[in-house]
């Protein structure tokens, strides 16, 4: 009788979690036999302002967003580094290095919240931050960047056409927020396994990817993005924090935001699309390797020991996820390990 109602209770759960991620998560592409997956493919384009996107991307460029007008949003998220700049820490103007590693501008938009700590609601609100931050770009206030820019007669006129009000920070925030929304990388060969193609990733892949679901890292890496979605404690199953030593004022995760105590420790759940390319990992830049980093949730995140190869198998998954911008693979260098 108990085997019984445990195998009904079991069949009930799954078939919850089977209509909840078809009504809340599955995603178009996604094959009829894949639409189940925790992971789901990213959309091809998403949906934007287009004047307003092509100024934002100017912006996002422009170093005039930064005190000495030497550095662009663009200059700690590299194109050509799959959005990051592959460093532990990125270096703002006048050689100031903060303590908390820049993750990816790309597929940004899916994140539930945006940083690390998740004070910013949106991206808008996070296109707000880098300007103002004194050991980023800079800026003592808006006006003095609205002044630069107020002096390039073309570009305040482009920007006249969109906006009726002309340069605030609603209007600038808003157009890299909305050129942002453009910055997504689908296409990758997992992305076309989830839309139908078996031949798409090889049988060591698949085996890596089953890995993953085993390993409970799709518990938290989920959906389009496979992360983004979620806050949870580096510290859940060992004391990361003691281990690593060297405190850093950025470990204290999303209480650095909320002040809530409960909330120290907890990171945003970064999202792995491109990951072999965004190195180096975690929000403290110490990993450099997949392997490593696999190693590490497997200890602190699940509380599962991950043998050496099965961390094999799920680099190998891991390293299908790198997708597309523009119709061309995504630029940057793949990590070793």
């Amino acid at each position: 009788m108990g085997q019984q109602t445990d195998d009904k209770d079991r069949e009930n759960i799954l078939h919850w979690v089977k209509t909840t991620r078809a009504a809340y998560y599955a995603t178009g592409p996604a094959a009829e036999k894949r639409a189940n997956e925790p992971l789901q493919p990213l959309p091809s384009h998403l949906a934007v302002d287009v004047k307003k996107a092509a100024l934002g991307e100017k912006l996002f460029n422009d170093k005039r967003l930064s005190a000495d007008s030497t550095l662009a949003c663009s200059g700690c998220h590299l194109y050509e580094k799959a959005g990051t700049d592959n460093s532990r820490f990125s270096e703002g103007i006048r050689k100031q290095f903060g303590d908390i590693n820049a993750p990816t501008m790309f597929n940004a938009v899916f994140n539930v919240r945006q940083f690390w700590d998740g004070r910013a609601a949106d991206l808008q609100e996070q296109a707000g931050g880098p300007p103002l931050n004194p050991i980023e770009m800079g800026c003592s206030g808006w006006e003095e960047i609205i002044a630069r820019l107020s002096a390039d007669e073309a570009l305040t006129a482009e920007a006249g056409t969109i906006y009726a009000d002309g340069w605030t920070v609603q209007n600038i925030t808003d157009a890299i927020a909305e050129y942002e929304k453009t910055l997504i990388t689908p296409n990758s060969r997992f992305d076309k396994w989830l839309s139908g193609d078996d031949a798409a990733i090889t049988a060591e892949e698949a085996e890596g990817y089953r890995l993953f679901k085993q390993y409970r890292c799709a518990s938290c890496h989920v959906g389009r993005s496979v992360g983004g979605q979620s806050f949870e404690y580096m510290d859940l199953k060992a004391d990361y924090f003691a281990e690593r030593g060297n405190p850093l004022n950025s470990d204290k995760g999303l209480m650095g935001f909320t002040g809530n105590q409960d909330d120290l420790h907890r990171f945003k759940v970064p999202n792995l699309r491109n990951v072999e390319l965004t190195h180096p990992y975690m929000h403290d830049g110490t990993v450099t390797t997949l392997d490593e980093s696999v190693a590490v949730m497997g200890r602190y995140l699940s509380g599962i020991p991950v043998s050496d190869g099965d961390r094999r198998l799920i680099v190998a998954f891991l390293r299908t996820l790198t997708g597309e911008f523009q119709g061309k693979t995504l630029t940057g260098t793949p990590v070793e390990r």
